[in-house]
């Protein structure tokens, strides 16, 4: 999963700040919202790591490429793959198995209703 669409990239353009709050929102698929509350609350609770934390991916990580995503579905779809891969899989394998299942029932229509193309696919098996 070497692909540019798997990495993290600071959102700089929905972001307030530098946009790691909503980088991570982006990668993980969660709303920017609690992103920000966890990393406020957080900050309050007296854990000082997570400035720290914050301000390292704010310096060290990419800024996200404009052209990232064609539309709202890809960027689902890969927030998808980032979750979970295996579920990602599957889920195409089912949209496969359904186009394919489609497909043998407009065969069956077809052949069904045409004697000649019946035997001319028989005699290609």
């Amino acid at each position: 999963m070497n692909s540019a669409r798997t990495k993290f990239y600071r959102d700089k353009a929905n972001g307030k700040w530098m946009g790691v709050c909503a980088g991570i929102a982006d990668y993980t698929g969660l709303d920017v919202l609690w992103i920000r509350l966890a990393f406020v609350v957080s900050t309050v609770c007296g854990m000082g790591f997570v400035p720290v934390i914050y301000f390292a991916l704010g310096f060290l990580s990419e800024k996200k490429p404009a052209s990232l995503y064609a539309d709202a579905r890809e960027q689902k779809f890969w927030q998808g793959v980032r979750q979970s891969p295996a579920r990602t899989a599957r889920e195409v394998r089912a949209t496969f198995r359904d186009i394919d299942r489609r497909l043998a029932e407009v065969e069956a229509f077809y052949v069904s209703s045409n004697p000649r193309l019946a035997a001319e696919i028989e005699q290609l098996r």
